[in-house]
């Protein structure tokens, strides 16, 4: 059960077959922003200071090839660092990111209104988990009832109201432990789906997503509860609010252009 979803070559990260995503031969999103959330906090990464800020642009498909993710810092001063990722393959750039690291410090008193937001009770793990799961996502949504692990997308298929949580139990480059924030970067892509999935199905497909973090998340659960969707003449953007079991702690965005005719597999 501790296959992962890349693993070490050289320089470079060789897909295995269950980093494929939905959308044909190509590297799911939620692993290639992990990956390149993973290079970051490794390139970058200081105890001082939070990642508050994660952006992917997702703007070509990559193969079930070798990739190789190189950083820059671009800005680095006394209370924040500003990291730039580019993840390539061969001589094609196929994704980019960019990390926020903001230095933690002393936290003021004050009360801060905002949107109260309320989530179904994080599920319990199955015990043995189910060998043809790569990841367990529990969707919210039509049903009134707890779902299984492994039922895809479809309680989405409605106009109402959508959570999910999601718990990692594979290692994302294999000999690396999962950290918080890469989990957190792989659920930052999930927020595409879960905000533009509506009664017909999924008819979006994302072209980045946005990561934002106050914390970073603790304990196995992170979950998603949709916020907003607007649309207009094929583009998309969608918001969410992402918990762990012990509340909110940031914020995730994606831009999404028309694309009907998907299927949601099963996860």
């Amino acid at each position: 059960m501790a296959t992962a979803f890349f693993t070490p070559d050289g320089d470079a990260f060789v897909p295995t077959p269950m980093a494929r995503g939905p959308w044909g031969q190509t590297i799911s999103g939620n692993y290639a922003g992990g990956l390149l959330g993973h290079v970051l906090e490794r390139d970058a990464g200081d105890p001082d200071f939070q990642p508050a800020r994660l952006t992917v642009d997702l703007f070509r498909p990559a193969a079930l090839a070798a990739v190789r993710v190189e950083t820059a810092v671009v800005r680095q001063g006394r209370r924040l660092k500003l990291v730039d990722a580019l993840m390539t393959q061969g001589d094609t750039a196929v994704a980019r990111a960019t990390a926020l690291f903001l230095r933690r410090g002393e936290q003021p008193a004050d009360d801060v209104w905002t949107s109260p937001v309320s989530m179904p009770a994080p599920p319990p793990t199955p015990d043995p988990i189910p060998r043809e799961l790569s990841t367990l996502v529990w969707t919210y949504g039509r049903d009134e009832r707890e779902p299984g692990p492994g039922e895809g997308l479809a309680n989405w298929q409605h106009s109402g109201p959508k959570h999910l949580w999601v718990r990692d139990f594979r290692p994302l480059v294999a000999g690396v432990d999962l950290t918080p924030f890469t989990r957190a970067a792989m659920a930052g892509d999930m927020v595409s789906s879960l905000t533009h999935f509506g009664p017909s199905g999924l008819q979006w497909i994302n072209a980045d997503y946005t990561l934002t973090l106050s914390r970073l998340p603790k304990g196995p659960y992170l979950g998603l509860a949709a916020l907003t969707q607007f649309s207009d003449a094929g583009v998309a953007t969608g918001t969410a609010t992402i918990v762990d079991e012990f509340g909110p702690i940031g914020s995730g965005v994606a831009n999404a252009l028309a694309n009907p005719g998907f299927t949601p597999p099963r996860m």
